[in-house]
């Protein structure tokens, strides 16, 4: 191999290794953040339990949905993509909202 060719592929392997070190900072973020929406989805969560509220909301779903498509389109991401995290994550806020209802149900019920 030419010191030429080395040369540049040392240069193209020091780029993606740092490009790769800013991806792995954006998953952490990613991850820190999802943590946080959570946390908020499980007070949600409760307190729906805590006045018989339905755990899932169609309507704020769907209107949720348009604006995350409108906001990746303008972002340069796929609204199809968006559309599935977002059908994703709601999925799993409202198992745990049924299961804060479940467990609600539970306390409710006197000890024998």
């Amino acid at each position: 191999m030419a010191h030429h060719e080395q040369d540049d592929q040392t240069r193209a392997l020091e780029t993606l290794y740092g490009i790769r070190e800013s991806i792995d900072n954006i998953d952490a973020a990613l991850v820190h953040l999802l943590a946080e929406r959570f946390k908020f989805t499980q007070t949600v969560g409760r307190l729906k339990a805590e006045h018989g509220l339905p755990a899932a909301d169609p309507e704020r779903e769907k209107q949720q949905i348009e604006r995350l498509r409108v906001l990746a389109a303008e972002s340069h991401l796929d609204p199809e993509f968006a559309e599935k995290w977002f059908n994703f994550v709601v999925a799993e806020v409202i198992h745990h909202h049924l299961e804060a209802g479940a467990e609600g149900e539970e306390r409710e019920v006197p000890e024998p």
